[in-house]
């Protein structure tokens, strides 16, 4: 198959393609929750949060780590946790602490919590095949 013509038929659709997004709820160490649209990015370890949804559910820094970004600047972000609840499970997860403009992420370290993987073909969360190894 031509790879353009394919693009372009997907662009005339509305199609996205590799961009999976879900809605879950994120839970803060008070009880306050807040509904949030998540970019599942399996290139991402950890999850982020941007900056007016961690300050919402009373989220605090617990240490600091540097991230290198995709162009190879390092940034320094705190890390807290916080519950996740999503349509397939839910369960504690570690989260960067994002700034203002951050785009949310669910990233992989939260996924493997949570016992799910992303299928690139159907772009959906499937339970992954656990290994007690």
């Amino acid at each position: 198959m031509n790879d353009k013509k394919y693009l372009n038929k997907t662009k005339k659709r509305g199609v996205r393609m590799g961009i999976v997004y879900i809605t879950g709820k994120v839970r803060g160490p008070t009880g306050k929750e807040e509904e949030v649209r998540f970019l599942v990015d399996s290139g991402a370890t950890y999850t982020l949060l941007p900056e007016k949804i961690w300050k919402s559910i009373d989220l605090t820094p617990k240490r600091h780590l540097s991230f290198v970004l995709a162009d190879g600047t390092t940034v320094e972000r705190g890390i807290s946790e916080c519950y996740i609840i999503l349509p397939q499970g839910e369960a504690h997860t570690p989260v960067i602490l994002g700034e203002a403009d951050d785009e949310p992420l669910l990233g992989v370290v939260t996924l493997e919590i949570l016992g799910l993987m992303l299928n690139p073909f159907k772009r959906t969360l499937e339970p992954m095949r656990m290994m007690l190894v």
